[in-house]
């Protein structure tokens, strides 16, 4: 089967092997054979392996949903009764998580700091002395919007001194950047198969302490399908999922953790280097600023200001770029024009290289100046 490529440089779904999409093609089967529940338990047990997790202290939890859904898990099912969330946010995605405990109507303090900064640890610090019914502290590892790296073993660390546990969203860092529970001081950790392991979208999953999803099982009950110690347990007794999975994702996933386990976690991650770095290098060719400073961005997204040319139509730009085969999205900054290119998915340097070819086209096509102008 011929498949057309298409290279994607946005924050995910990311590009996948065919080996992956054709994974999917397989004999109709009911999710409640053993059989399939032997799959997810091969699954759970992988996810947890990637984050060097001991499987008798740490689990993986699979949900059916985007990954927004592990937000909302994690904060609606690990509080307990009188006690606080502490949000450390600056960025669009943790700003997600403040309006699910808004939502939920969930005791919490919004931390803010600008998002082209890092959170002021100090002020972290100060937070949680001032306020020890904080239960549960929680940020984004990698702010996709922007692409700055929060500390969190830092942060998990002041978590841990005054006896909270730690969240992190790293929705895009897992699998890619690597990630030790242990060395990093995470509780929980997220993220869904269309990210990091480059598998297809519709699978979420959260790592997390056994002993913590445990005595969950006591802690108030806000939903029923997002309830993390109801999902636990059902797979604990069973081997399945509470409700229906996607099926077919499950087999896409398995045969992207085989190619993610065959590729290796540090080379793997040389390769998403390697392509961060052919990005770094073709936006500079062409005059582009970055919005985060160098020092401070994941290595993953690299989040670009619209140059001040008359003729920049981001829209324009895409398309000339999408009708070729590449992807790239526009930025997530309420106060700053960006776009983002993603070191994401199945992808490598001479994608980039090609990509620029195309991307300086647009460009020429519309009638921006290259290199793009600044007025400032």
């Amino acid at each position: 089967m011929e498949i057309k490529r298409n290279v994607l440089l946005n924050p995910g779904p990311s590009t996948t092997t065919d080996t992956v999409k054709l994974a999917q093609i397989v004999p109709d089967i009911c999710p409640r054979e053993k059989e399939f529940a032997g799959m997810m338990k091969s699954i759970r047990e992988d996810l947890v392996k990637i984050v060097h997790g001991k499987q008798d202290e740490y689990t993986a939890v699979l949900f059916c949903g985007s990954g927004t859904i592990n937000i909302d898990i994690c904060l609606n099912s690990l509080l307990p009764a009188d006690k606080k969330i502490l949000v450390i946010n600056n960025g669009a995605y943790s700003t997600r998580a403040a309006e699910v405990c808004a939502y939920y109507n969930l005791p919490y303090i919004d931390l803010k700091f600008p998002v082209d900064e890092l959170p002021d640890l100090k002020k972290v610090e100060e937070t949680l002395r001032q306020n020890p019914d904080i239960a549960l502290v929680y940020t984004t590892h990698n702010e996709t919007g922007t692409g700055i790296l929060n500390p969190i073993r830092e942060i998990g660390a002041l978590a841990h001194k005054y006896g909270a546990i730690f969240v992190v969203d790293t929705t895009s860092t897992y699998a890619m950047r690597p990630i030790n529970v242990y060395e990093d001081n995470v509780d929980f950790c997220m993220a869904s198969a269309q990210k990091g392991i480059m598998a297809m979208t519709g699978l979420s999953f959260i790592v997390g302490r056994r002993a913590v999803v445990e005595a969950s099982r006591d802690y108030p009950k806000r939903s029923y399908y997002c309830n993390l110690f109801l999902q636990y347990d059902f797979f604990e007794r069973t081997g399945e999922m509470h409700f229906t999975p996607p099926v077919q994702t499950i087999y896409a996933t398995v045969q992207a953790l085989k190619e993610y386990f065959a590729e290796g976690e540090e080379a793997k991650w040389a390769r998403h280097t390697r392509v961060f770095e052919a990005i770094h290098e073709g936006l500079a060719k062409l005059g582009f600023k970055n919005v985060i400073k160098r020092e401070w961005q994941a290595g993953l997204v690299v989040s670009a200001i619209y140059p001040d040319d008359k003729n920049w139509n981001f829209e324009k730009v895409h398309d000339y770029c999408y009708e070729r085969g590449f992807t790239i999205y526009p930025g997530k900054i309420s106060t700053t024009n960006t776009f983002r290119l993603c070191a994401l998915g199945a992808i490598d340097v001479q994608d980039i290289k090609d990509f620029f070819v195309v991307f300086e086209e647009a460009l020429k096509a519309t009638g921006v100046i290259v290199p793009v102008i600044y007025n400032k």
